[in-house]
């Protein structure tokens, strides 16, 4: 994206540079990072964030300034999950857009996703650090967006989790947090904010209140980071030890119910220049004849489970007309391929992370970078590639 960066990199990498990077990610995060780390930052220029971070506020802010849009995503909470006491705004919001080629030849950002759920917040700044520390990268090349650095992203970060309580009585919240692959995350976010990491089973409701256990004691629970994605407490079929419902006294950070509100639910409702053509499988009267053109998505799945490419009318036949409504057809678009590597010019796909203070604006602070030669984008797709896999946004 950015050629003479790109080409001074290709030209000074040594195999040896990348295994002190992943040495040092490991060490960073106080644990083994299980997903493919890409070989590389991407260098990307900050007209192209810009766009993506204006094109981001566009879409979030027509959903929410929306009454119409607000009362029919009221259906897409399903009763069982719908948490008391509800946020008038989402606090972390992350759009996802492909870079593509349009008919006039230009490079140009589309949507792929959007979802009001907390992202890797910590682990994303520290890889975007490591690389330029690994690599001895020019200390000028930005990191984060909207003017932060590292001193001012965190202290914004506590002000939005911890929000003046003691952080021994706010949690990281997960089901089974030392399994899961984003754990890198988890724990660059307790270094840094003093909070701790529980798993949501491990929790204890007495009376309108939640306590977690530490060194043989009780601690209450006051405030949320929640991390609890649903779709996993839906496969795992686990039981909670409190039902989501019930009027607790604990407050959140980033309210559970806007991870359904503004997520691929949102996708046939936007209009916008930058989104795909996108239907809701129930709305549509017959599959259209190029179908290689479209994708067939359910509607709360994380990391593309589910995903049909170029859909038959026997997948649609498939899946029973009563839940046709979970599920969205969406126009394909073809990712360019813009970072030029030593196995050939890669795709990326670049995730914008919001945050939205209370009593202040929708403000986007970190990019993500995902690398990949394969149809799919995530790092579970593209475990066995090189110069693939989860990177940063380097930009100038």
């Amino acid at each position: 994206m950015v050629p003479a960066l790109r080409e001074e990199f290709n030209r000074n990498f040594a195999p040896d540079k990348y295994r002190q990077l992943l040495q040092h990610l490991d060490r960073a995060c106080g644990t083994h990072i299980g997903f493919r780390v890409s070989e590389t930052p991407c260098f990307v220029p900050k007209a192209l964030l810009d766009q993506m971070a204006q094109y981001g506020r566009e879409l979030v802010l027509q959903l929410m300034d929306n009454p119409e849009y607000r009362r029919a995503s009221d259906a897409s909470v399903p009763p069982q999950y719908n948490v008391p006491n509800e946020s008038p705004r989402p606090m972390f919001v992350q759009v996802d857009f492909g870079v593509v080629r349009n008919p006039a030849g230009e490079l140009e950002p589309k949507l792929v996703e959007l979802q009001a759920f907390p992202s890797l917040y910590g682990y994303q700044a520290e890889a975007a650090h490591q690389y330029v520390k690994t690599y001895d990268l020019p200390h000028e090349l930005g990191v984060y967006v909207s003017g932060f650095n590292r001193d001012s992203y965190w202290m914004l970060m506590r002000q939005l989790i911890v929000a003046g309580h003691d952080p021994e009585n706010v949690i990281l919240m997960e089901i089974d947090p030392q399994h899961q692959k984003t754990l890198p995350d988890f724990l660059v976010t307790q270094r840094e904010l003093g909070i701790a990491i529980v798993d949501i089973l491990s929790l204890r409701k007495r009376g309108s209140k939640l306590f977690y256990a530490k060194d043989g004691r009780e601690v209450e629970v006051q405030r949320i980071y929640n991390r609890c994605i649903v779709d996993e407490l839906e496969r795992k079929g686990v039981t909670l030890p409190f039902d989501l419902r019930d009027e607790l006294e604990v407050e959140w950070a980033g309210h559970p119910n806007w991870y359904f509100r503004i997520s691929k639910f949102s996708i046939p409702h936007l209009k916008h220049g930058c989104v795909p053509k996108t239907w809701f499988l129930d709305d549509l009267k017959e599959l259209p004849n190029d179908n290689e053109n479209y994708l067939l998505k359910p509607l709360y799945s994380f990391a593309g489970v589910g995903i049909k490419f170029s859909p038959a009318q026997a997948d649609i036949d498939a899946i029973p007309r009563d839940q046709r409504h979970n599920y969205i057809l969406q126009e394909r678009m073809r990712f360019e391929p813009v970072i030029q590597t030593p196995h050939g010019l890669t795709q990326m796909e670049i995730r914008m992370m919001f945050v939205w203070p209370e009593g202040g604006d929708l403000t986007p602070v970190l990019p993500l970078v995902r690398m990949g030669r394969g149809m799919m984008m995530g790092v579970d797709h593209n475990r066995n590639l090189e110069w693939v896999g989860g990177s940063a946004a380097l930009w100038v």
